[in-house]
């Protein structure tokens, strides 16, 4: 599995959705080789938020596209394939 974290293109993006709110929308994980649910778990621990797997995406409550980007590379995502819209 730390190998394909290393082959993954992943992009972290900010959504507005209705009544304003805002969700982070994290996208590009392969589901056959990551188990992102797992992945989800541990960001909506360490970022103290809720959120959802839907689709091969993480969407998580509220605007955290620089600590989502740290937190990844804490996991063993490769820092030059993420890329933060």
């Amino acid at each position: 599995e730390s190998i394909a974290k290393e082959d993954q293109r992943i992009t972290i993006q900010t959504i507005q959705r209705k009544f304003g709110k805002q969700i982070t929308v994290v996208k590009g994980f392969d589901p056959k080789s990551i188990n992102i649910k797992e992945i989800a778990k541990k960001l909506k621990s360490k970022l103290a938020c809720g959120g959802t797997v839907k689709e091969n995406t993480i969407e998580l409550q509220g605007n955290h596209k620089e600590k989502t980007k740290d937190e990844l590379i804490k996991l063993g995502f490769a820092k030059d394939t993420i890329e933060v819209m």
